[in-house]
């Protein structure tokens, strides 16, 4: 098998991280018979042959009719997401995580010059405080 270079796509393995396994189309996948009850054999062997032909010409004239097409529209999609991923969301994320940082430090600083010494000041006075059994 010949190496494939970058920008070329393989003409044998169409389906190299097998996306589409759930897409089972092969007439054994879609028919069969169980033993105990079976078809004439010549309807048998002409509904596999109908089968294979019907799909794979209306797949091959629906893939030259829409395929190029909709290739396209998934390549913009996905150069759209990548876009917005890189010049939006990732810097966006950034400026929030910085502004986090920033207000986490404010808040904490607000706990431990107010809240804290109230905290520690409460705890002294209920220090002394005991609990005895009265019974």
């Amino acid at each position: 098998m010949a190496q494939l270079t970058e920008g070329e796509c393989d003409l044998e393995n169409r389906d190299p991280n097998n996306l589409n396994d759930h897409c089972k189309v092969a007439f054994e996948d879609v028919l069969g018979e169980p033993d105990y009850i079976r078809s004439i054999d010549c309807v048998w062997k002409n509904s596999y042959w109908c089968f294979n032909c019907g799909k794979n010409c209306c797949y091959k004239f629906m893939t030259c009719l829409c395929g190029i097409c909709i290739a396209l529209y998934w390549g913009c999609e996905f150069a759209i997401i990548a876009f917005d991923q890189i010049w939006c969301i990732t810097p966006s994320l950034r400026v929030f995580s910085i502004y986090c940082g920033c207000a986490q430090k404010f808040f904490g600083t607000i706990i431990q010059c107010f809240l804290a010494p109230i905290c520690e000041t409460f705890a002294l006075c209920f220090s002394r405080i005991s609990v005895t059994n009265s019974s």
